[in-house]
Formats: structure tokens, C-alpha cells, sequence
């Protein structure tokens, strides 16, 4: 009978293991020799290409978070906040007990008038001629009801009057004038303010669907596009950004959502933007960045998530804005750049957002920004880049006048467009400019 080898092995005979499996006839052996065996593990794959499962968002891509609070055992914290518990309630709570709050005060103050008449006698004597009552043609709870609503929001219809000789009546009037006053105030106020809160602004200002990353002045840069389409500005508007990854410390610590941020401009004042019309915000990847070492397959098979931040003051209210959005690991394109948006018209610069959204493929090494910046130290650049095309000029310059060249400036551009056909990209020639299927890099 042919010996079967055991799917799961002990620890002790994963490493140097020899096991000899003999056949049914006896005639053949069969040595299987294990070594250097690996145990599978959360984070140690077996598979040369493991299928990368897509992350859960952090933030999402309308800003909002997607944290869930569960088991808050200290609820009694939020009514020690009752004001801002009210205006984060959704608008069909906040009508209801907006509704109800009213409607049970009119009940309890109603409820009060119908027992001073009631304790008085006046529901006993209310056809007596003769008798004073606290408050006129009041005969009934329903009546108390509706005395206390024409009180509270001074209707004064005439026909129920308090008298004159009925002082726990006229201190009941005081309190309910009072305490209405301090109940038309809160929800009021509430109304209001969730009415004008300031994160309805943020709903005009826009990000990029895709974050990109391409070469700026020798400097490998991760950009994306941000905008306003609002003509009242945001004041005092700044930026900023959060890498959302996972971290395993020295001590074997796993933190799950790890939060490191994104220089793009806060140490030299790029962060503060003049957002009038649409900016890309450009984070220089540097010995200071988290994507310092890593290159586009490296990248690939990375998990992260990029969370950025645009805050400032509403310029018609003063109130304070935010806007949020968030860009996948799958949402991160290596080698594009944005298509440009703003154009110049008779008297004035025009945005066309039919393209806020769009980019084009550039020539981009694949090496990581620490491979380029040493090999740039060997061998820099070429000291000049060749002429750009038509098509590409649309790209690199929307300003640029339309001038007819001569023939040798055409010759040129054509020698150019032969030894570099891109369709369309700008061809920098980077020493560690490989191929994303490329294995081997060009020495």
C-alpha cells in the first residue's frame, strides 16, 4: 500500500526532514527531503503573487469616517452636552423631538392651569353667576390645554383670561412665560445652527478622484488635485494629510490603522492655499516621506490608505470648514499627471471641470525615489529636454501661443517624435527608467 505523507507536520520535523515512502511492490523508494520549510502565517505567504484583498476605507471618499461606536457603556456623557447631542441628531430626530419637546410642555402647563381650576372649584362652579375663577371659561382639561398653547405662544385669542384674584395663577404664568422662552431658545438655536452648520460648504469643494505620482523637477512627487466651485472663497484655507496604514513595532506591537503625516507644505507654507481656482497640492518624496523607499511594485502590493484634510472659514459666515477625502493604495496611480483645467479667455481665466478629474500617462521611472535620487547623483540627467509637441504643449503650457515654426525646428521635432514615440509622454530618459513587466534593470 503506497504511504501517504501527512498534510500538517510537527514543528520539530519541518526543518532537514527526510521521510521515506516505499511502494506497494517494495521495489522503489522514495526519498522526500524538506528543507528550509516555512510556517504559514498572517503576514508570510507561500504564493508568489498572493491576491491582495481590497482594504476597508478609514475616511470615505464624501469625508465621511467610517468608525463605528460600539458599546459606549458612559452614555449619560452625551446629555452632559445636551446642546451639540441635539444638533448632531439626524434632521428626522431632531423634527421629533423638536415636535415633542413642544408638545409636552404645551400638556405639562396645561396640565397645571386644569388642576388650579380644579383645586379652586372652578370646574364645579363654572355656570355659577357670581364666581370668580382663576382663569375664564376654562371647564375642562382640553380647554386647560389650549389656554396654555394661547399662553405660551402669545396667540391671546381673548376668550380665556386669567383673573386678577388668582395669584397661583399669575406665578404660573411667570414660570411658563419664563421657561417657554428658555425652550424656544434651545430649539430654536438648534434648528439654526444645523440649518447653517458649515459642513454643507464642503459639499463644493472637490478632490480628484486619483492621487498620482510622477517627477517634478528631478523629485519624485506624489500629487492630487483639489477645487471650489463656489465663487465666495474659503478663508484662510490650509491642507493637510495622514498616510492610514498598518505597523508592527520592534517590541511586536501591531497598531491596524497607524496614522503618519504627509509633509506637503506646512514647514515651508505651501499648506495654506489661495483656492480660488483649482490647485494640485504636491507632496515631495523625500528621506522624510513614508514612500521614500518604495517603488511601483512595491506599491502595488502595499495596503494603504491616504486621508487628506482641507480646512478654513466659511467667507460669508466666519464659521470654521472642513472637507475630507481619502485615496486607496488602488486609487493611486504611478506615472500620470493631471490635465490641465485652467485656461486663458478675453479678460479672464476660465475652469473647465469637465477635466478636473482627468490625467494623462507621463514617462516615469519605475525605481523607488531613494533609487532615483542616488542614481541621479551618478548619472544626472541629460542637461537639456527635447522639444515638446503640439499635443503635448496642450498638457505643459494651456497659455502658450500657437506659433508657426520653420522647417528645421519641424525636422527637429519630428528626429525627436522617431527616437521617442511615447504617444504622448514626455520622455525624460531616467537612469533607472524600467518597463512595470521589466525584471532586469538597464545598466
Amino acid at each position: 500500500m503506497l504511504a501517504t505523507v501527512p498534510s500538517t507536520l510537527s514543528l520539530s520535523g519541518l526543518r532537514h526532514l527526510s521521510e521515506e515512502i516505499e511502494m506497494a511492490d517494495g521495489e522503489l523508494l522514495i526519498w522526500l527531503h524538506l528543507r528550509e520549510a516555512q510556517i504559514p502565517t498572517d503576514r508570510t505567504h507561500l504564493i508568489s503573487d498572493p491576491v491582495k484583498k481590497p482594504r476597508q476605507r478609514y475616511v470615505q471618499k464624501d469625508g465621511k469616517c467610517n468608525v463605528h461606536h460600539g458599546n459606549v457603556q458612559e452614555t449619560y456623557r452625551y446629555l452632559s452636552d445636551l446642546f451639540t447631542t441635539l444638533v448632531d441628531l439626524r434632521w428626522r430626530l431632531s423634527f421629533f423631538i423638536f415636535t415633542l419637546v413642544y408638545v409636552v410642555n404645551w400638556l405639562f402647563f396645561g396640565f397645571l392651569w386644569w388642576l388650579i381650576a380644579l383645586i379652586r372649584g372652578d370646574l364645579l362652579h363654572a355656570d355659577e353667576e357670581g364666581w370668580t375663577p382663576c382663569v375664564e371659561n376654562l371647564n375642562s382639561f382640553v380647554s386647560a390645554f389650549l389656554f396654555s398653547i394661547e399662553t405660551e405662544t402669545t396667540i391671546g385669542y381673548g376668550y380665556r383670561v386669567i383673573t386678577e384674584k388668582c395669584p397661583e395663577g399669575i406665578i404660573l404664568l411667570l414660570v411658563q412665560a419664563i421657561l417657554g422662552s428658555i425652550v424656544n431658545a434651545m430649539m430654536v438655536g438648534c434648528m439654526f445652527v444645523k440649518i447653517s452648520q458649515p459642513k454643507n460648504r464642503a459639499e463644493t469643494l472637490m478632490f480628484s478622484h486619483n492621487a498620482v505620482i510622477s517627477v517634478r523637477d528631478s523629485k519624485m512627487c506624489l500629487m492630487f488635485r483639489v477645487g471650489d466651485l463656489r465663487n465666495s472663497h474659503i478663508v484662510e484655507a490650509s491642507i493637510r494629510a495622514k498616510l492610514i496604514r498598518s505597523q508592527q513595532t520592534k517590541e511586536g506591537e501591531f497598531i491596524p490603522l497607524n496614522q503618519t503625516d504627509i509633509n506637503i507644505g506646512f514647514d515651508t507654507g505651501d499648506d495654506r492655499l489661495f483656492l480660488v481656482s483649482p490647485l494640485i497640492i504636491s507632496h515631495e518624496i523625500n528621506e522624510k516621506s513614508p514612500f521614500w523607499e518604495m517603488s511601483r511594485a512595491q506599491m502595488e502590493k502595499e495596503q494603504f490608505e491616504i486621508v487628506v484634510i482641507l480646512e478654513g472659514m466659511v467667507e460669508a459666515t466666519g464659521m470654521t470648514c472642513q472637507a475630507r477625502s481619502s485615496y486607496l493604495d488602488s486609487e493611486v496611480l504611478w506615472g500620470y499627471r493631471f490635465t490641465p483645467v485652467l485656461s486663458l479667455e478675453k479678460g479672464f481665466y476660465e475652469v473647465d471641470y469637465n477635466n478636473f478629474h482627468d490625467i494623462y500617462e507621463t514617462n516615469t521611472p519605475t525605481c523607488s525615489a531613494k533609487e532615483l535620487s542616488a542614481r541621479l547623483k551618478e548619472s544626472p540627467l541629460l542637461p537639456h529636454l527635447p522639444l515638446l509637441s503640439p499635443d503635448l504643449r496642450q498638457h505643459t503650457d494651456p497659455f502658450s501661443s500657437q506659433t508657426t515654426q520653420d522647417e528645421q525646428e519641424k525636422d527637429d521635432e519630428k528626429d525627436w517624435q522617431a527616437s521617442f514615440p511615447l504617444h504622448g509622454e514626455i520622455s525624460l530618459q531616467y537612469p533607472c527608467n524600467t518597463t512595470p513587466d521589466s525584471s532586469s534593470e538597464p545598466s
